[in-house]
C-alpha cells in the first residue's frame, strides 16, 4: 500500500499559515551574502582547477535567483568570487524554478540538481556547471584542522549516516509514495 510523504501535509500547512509580511533588513541580507561569498571562496581555494577556470571569466557577472532571494556574483582576476555591484548587468542569469523549499531540499538530498532556467553567456554557464559538478567542500578536512583527525572522521561518519538515512527517507516519489529499495 502506498503512503504519502508527510512533507506534502507540512508544505500545505505552512502555505496556509497567516504570517505577517516581514521584510528582512538590507544590512542582514548584505551580511548573509558576504558570508556566502566567504564560504564559496574557501571551497574554491581547495581546488586549483576551479580558481583557474574562474580567473578566465574575470569580470563576468552571474545573477542567481530563487523565489525572493537573489544574489549577483562576479569572478575576480584571482579566480574567486565577489559580490557584484547592484548596477552591474549580469552576463548569466540562473533561476531555480522549483518554488517549494521542501521539494527542493528533497531533490538535493537525493543528489539531484535543482531545475534551473539559464539565460545568457553559454561559456560562463558551462564553467558554472563544471564548478557545480566537480567542486565539493571537504568539511571533514576543515574539521580535522580544528579538532584533530580522529574526532573529525567520527563526526564525518555520523554525518554520512544521517545523510544516507535522509536520502533514503526522501527517496519517496510523489506519485506512488513508496520508497526506493536499495539494490
Amino acid at each position: 500500500m502506498a503512503t504519502q510523504s508527510p512533507f506534502l501535509f507540512l508544505e500545505g500547512f505552512i502555505k496556509n499559515l497567516p504570517l505577517p509580511d516581514l521584510q528582512t533588513p538590507a544590512w542582514a541580507i548584505d551580511e548573509a551574502q558576504r558570508r556566502i561569498v566567504l564560504l564559496l571562496n574557501h571551497i574554491l581555494l581547495q581546488e586549483t582547477e576551479a580558481t583557474q577556470r574562474l580567473a578566465r571569466q574575470k569580470g563576468s557577472v552571474v545573477l542567481m535567483q530563487w523565489r525572493l532571494f537573489s544574489m549577483k556574483l562576479t569572478a575576480t582576476p584571482a579566480g574567486l568570487l565577489d559580490i557584484a555591484s547592484p548596477e552591474s548587468k549580469p552576463d548569466l542569469v540562473l533561476v531555480v524554478t522549483e518554488a517549494s523549499p521542501l521539494t527542493l531540499v528533497q531533490a538535493v538530498l537525493r543528489g539531484d540538481k535543482p531545475t534551473v532556467r539559464i539565460e545568457g553567456d553559454v561559456q560562463l554557464a558551462a564553467e558554472v556547471n563544471w564548478l557545480a559538478d566537480h567542486v565539493r567542500w571537504d568539511l571533514e578536512e576543515d574539521l580535522s584542522r580544528v579538532m584533530g583527525d580522529a574526532p573529525a572522521y567520527a563526526l564525518g561518519q555520523v554525518a554520512r549516516g544521517i545523510a544516507s538515512a535522509l536520502r533514503q527517507f526522501s527517496g519517496t516519489n510523489a506519485a506512488g509514495g513508496s520508497t526506493k529499495a536499495p539494490t
